[in-house]
């Protein structure tokens, strides 16, 4: 068997056990007719939590004016690099590390990120991390960036929907500090890091797009 021959069968193999997400692939095309409005005067995005890397490879393919940072924890940096080989995107960046518990994650070349998204993080993460998270934005984005923030959230202290209380009830059965924010808690940590919210959209599946603009 020729070396050509192999090689392409080990890339099939490893294309067919890419991490996938059936929630990335409803919510993509929703999400991403908000970001190309958000994210038309963009130019370096630093996506937080790239999870299985669907979304980073989609919104590339589809914006591609932009220069897109994927980072997570690097357990899960074999995932997003699997989606970026089978991609092959000149404007998708290799995942680095987002450990909130440690240091930001700083795109290489030190790229002034003038743009942030993040999905499906905030309620994954401790609330000392959801600090941590809104620190970082105050810290290292540019003047003016924009910030989208994609998840469920709880207004007034209640859940929008049943399926909302049920999926909150099964995060803390998993971690008790994950959890549903209520958005009038992030929007207070949000104000204290120089984020002026623009736009709250509704979502698929009872969830959220909250963007933001740094001042």
């Amino acid at each position: 068997m020729s070396a050509a021959i192999t090689f392409q069968k080990v890339r099939l193999i490893n294309m067919m056990n890419k991490p996938f997400s059936q929630a990335c692939e409803n919510n993509k095309q929703p999400i991403l007719n908000i970001l190309t409005k958000v994210f038309s005067n963009t130019s370096h995005v630093l996506e937080i939590g790239s999870g299985t890397g669907q979304h980073a490879v989609f919104f590339g393919q589809n914006l591609p004016h932009l220069t897109w940072q994927t980072s997570d924890l690097l357990i899960n940096h074999q995932g997003i690099n699997l989606w970026l080989d089978e991609a092959v995107l000149t404007n998708v960046q290799r995942p680095i590390v987002a450990d909130l518990n440690k240091t930001w994650p700083v795109p290489k070349d030190n790229l002034r990120v003038d743009g942030l998204y993040t999905a499906n993080t905030l309620h994954i993460i401790s609330w000392p991390l959801v600090v941590k998270f809104f620190e970082g934005l105050e810290q290292n984005l540019t003047p003016a960036a924009s910030v989208c923030i994609y998840g469920p959230f709880n207004y007034q202290g209640k859940f929008t929907s049943e399926s909302n209380a049920n999926f909150d009830q099964w995060l803390k059965e998993r971690d008790i500090n994950s959890g549903i924010r209520d958005i009038e808690a992030i929007l207070l940590l949000a104000n204290s890091a120089g984020l002026n919210l623009i736009d709250d959209h509704m979502m698929p599946a009872n969830n959220r797009l909250l963007v933001f603009s740094k001042t």
